[in-house]
């Protein structure tokens, strides 16, 4: 494990999750009320063993860095790091980040520094939780220039995703991103016996989704960089266009898996987080996921009802709140009689004290958090928001899509942006 280099990729504007990434990359985004979205491709990596990463970053960074200062420390005498390279100008060029390949190309001096025998290249916006040493023995046993990790999905999960056509074995044989054809579709489909051979049961998930998980040799990284030096995408360039010519393998994975890419898909991840048999656990014997140690002090709560609910450190709730399937983030403040239902609250990112609030109050602005008596259903308040009293956000004309000076809708899911102040008796 040793001999293996991450390179996580912090991804561009991050537009499907706007305005989740108005003010930070996508990977800073929060998840499930205390960790970030980065805190997941990292902890994996140091649970497998892989303790050199670096963190391809060019958008609104400065959150992410302060993040990962503030949370990775490895003694220096282990050789390990995890670093931030934000996109830079050099003698060799002076633009952002192309793409994928083209990231990877601009930082390829800092993998030939470490001089890795593999590469493992990650995604910065998943929830998952992998070995990647099995990847890494079966990617090496077979001599392979490419391992692709894929995933079994249904047809209409396909359709978002890249897929993967395998041949009887585990060679791969085609790669397509997002296919919308029903040709393509059925072309793309896997037979059921060859689940069967690997006691995988398909149900009703005949695709093999691309998890966006790649393990390179150094070797064959370096050949297909330079054999396409204008290909900026890895996915939708280099790897299709070397299928006949590379070694290239899937590597099969059955266990929980989410692209938290967009509005709808984070919304709806977190609320099974919150549920009674949540699908996936942060404290796993398998891995626990780390982040940042902030020493806050146990949640209060005062006299709520809270159903099925992830309630974070440094929270307070008032008497007569109603929570139902709702994730509470950090230092939230939930005032009195506030119903909240199918909602994520991401909290702040610090504490108000009684003459901070004094004096807000005084200019005619609430508190960080929710104010006395508001009714908040199907949303997204994202962190360091002043939601007044007597708010309702509810979005009862069922709009799917919008912008406002105050909120954001996407599939039907109200988003409050970060900082934002909603004045007292506001409705949404």
């Amino acid at each position: 494990m040793q001999e293996v280099l991450g390179l996580i990729l912090g991804g561009g504007r991050g537009e499907r999750l706007y305005p989740l990434t108005k003010s930070r990359s996508e990977p800073a985004v929060p998840l499930a009320g205390k960790y970030r979205l980065i805190d997941i491709p990292v902890s994996n990596c140091i649970n497998s063993g892989v303790q050199r990463v670096y963190v391809l970053t060019q958008f609104l960074s400065v959150s992410l860095h302060r993040h990962i200062a503030n949370t990775y420390k490895f003694s220096p005498f282990s050789h390990g790091f995890i670093e931030v390279l934000a996109a830079q100008q050099t003698n060799e060029t002076a633009d952002w980040y192309q793409g994928t390949a083209d990231a990877v190309r601009q930082n390829i001096s800092f993998v030939r520094d470490e001089d890795p025998r593999d590469i493992l290249l990650l995604s910065g916006d998943q929830l998952y939780r992998m070995d990647f040493r099995h990847l890494i023995d079966t990617h090496r046993a077979r001599g392979a220039d490419l391992t692709i990790a894929v995933k079994p999905v249904a047809r209409e999960q396909a359709r978002q995703l890249g897929v993967v056509r395998c041949d009887a074995d585990e060679h791969v044989v085609e790669l397509v991103e997002k296919p919308q054809a029903d040709a393509d579709l059925a072309r793309l489909r896997t037979p059921p016996d060859w689940f069967e051979r690997r006691d995988v049961p398909s149900l009703d998930r005949a695709y093999l989704a691309n998890m966006g998980i790649y393990l390179f040799s150094r070797r064959a990284l370096d050949a297909l960089l330079a054999a396409q030096p204008t290909a900026v995408d890895l996915v939708r360039e280099i790897i299709p266009r070397s299928l006949g010519s590379m070694n290239l393998w899937a590597h099969l994975f059955d266990g929980y898996w989410e692209d938290l890419g967009s509005i709808a898909s984070y919304h709806r991840a977190h609320l099974a987080l919150a549920g009674d048999d949540p699908p996936f656990d942060f404290h796993s014997p398998d891995g626990v996921v780390y982040t940042r140690m902030r020493n806050l002090p146990p949640a209060h709560v005062l006299g709520a009802r809270v159903e099925q609910c992830l309630i974070s450190d440094g929270c307070q709730v008032q008497a007569g709140a109603n929570l139902e399937r709702c994730v509470v983030g950090v230092r939230s403040r939930i005032g009195r009689d506030v119903e909240l239902r199918e909602t994520v609250f991401n909290g702040a990112d610090r504490f108000e004290n009684d003459e901070e609030r004094a004096g807000n109050r005084r200019r005619g602005l609430p508190d960080f958090g929710i104010g006395d008596g508001s009714v908040i259903r199907r949303a997204i308040i994202d962190k360091d928001c002043r939601i007044g009293r007597g708010v309702r956000i509810v979005n009862d004309g069922g709009v799917q899509d919008a912008e406002a000076q105050l909120y954001v809708i996407r599939d039907g899911i109200v988003v409050i942006p970060n900082g934002t102040v909603v004045p007292d008796g506001t409705v949404i």
